[in-house]
């Protein structure tokens, strides 16, 4: 729930606010779109806020949302403020992308705690997978280049869609767009590397356990007592 909280108040809200404000009150097109981009843009500044250092995503988040309010208001152009959520998506898209070319893929901090479950023994078997494993970081790596290969997708059909589909429809469509999107790269990241790399880090977890101090000492200290007993 917690994961999808950020999902419901950036697409779900200001979406169903759109169309009350559009068809139930009358306003603009403009208007209606400058007022639901509220609800994230408050969000944004709150997790900005309540941070102790800065999150340079969620400020380029606010600043892309706030340049776009600022223009669209201004030209009176609701296409060019729909226009700015293909910018953030294709600015989160490359982040990933680019991080994964850096040794430190993005996604990485959302896939550790899966495949390990949160356990010590878990991330003791993901820290030596990542020193000994060669398929195994490329998964780590694959995983991000995933989800940022989608989001930049999603982001160039998002921009054709601002303006040739009605404003009217993009608004929804725009919406379920996102939606496919992370659908689509968590069945594609989680089938070729998550799924894998927990598999990995399971077998790995095994065979720790068999090869403990512990096992072979319990081993050793009971072959003499059978010895004794025959």
């Amino acid at each position: 729930m917690q994961s999808l909280m950020p999902l419901v108040v950036d697409a779900g809200i200001p979406l169903a606010m759109y169309y009350v404000l559009s068809d139930g009150f009358g306003l603009s097109e403009v208007a209606a779109l400058a007022w639901s981009s509220v609800v994230p843009a408050l969000r944004t500044v709150w997790s900005l806020v309540r941070r102790s250092g800065v999150n340079g995503l969620a400020l380029l988040m606010l600043v892309v949302n706030a340049v776009g309010l600022a223009t669209s208001t201004m030209t009176g152009d609701p296409r060019l403020m729909l226009a700015k959520d293909s910018v953030t998506s294709s600015a989160i898209g490359i982040s990933m992308i680019v991080s994964v070319f850096l040794g430190k893929p993005l996604m990485t901090a959302g896939l550790k705690p899966f495949v390990t479950k949160g356990g010590p023994a878990g991330e003791a078997a993901w820290d030596r997978l990542m020193a000994a494993s060669a398929p195994f970081r490329r998964a780590e790596r694959r995983f991000s280049l995933i989800w940022g290969t989608v989001l930049l997708s999603e982001c160039v059909v998002k921009a054709i869609g601002a303006y040739t589909i009605p404003v009217h429809t993009m608004v929804w469509l725009g919406t379920v767009l996102t939606l496919v999107a992370i659908l689509l790269a968590m069945v594609l990241g989680g089938g070729s590397c998550a799924d894998p790399m927990e598999k990995m880090v399971k077998a790995e977890v095994e065979r720790a356990a068999d090869t403990a101090p512990g096992d072979t000492g319990t081993a050793a200290s009971a072959a003499p007592a059978v010895g004794a007993a025959g």
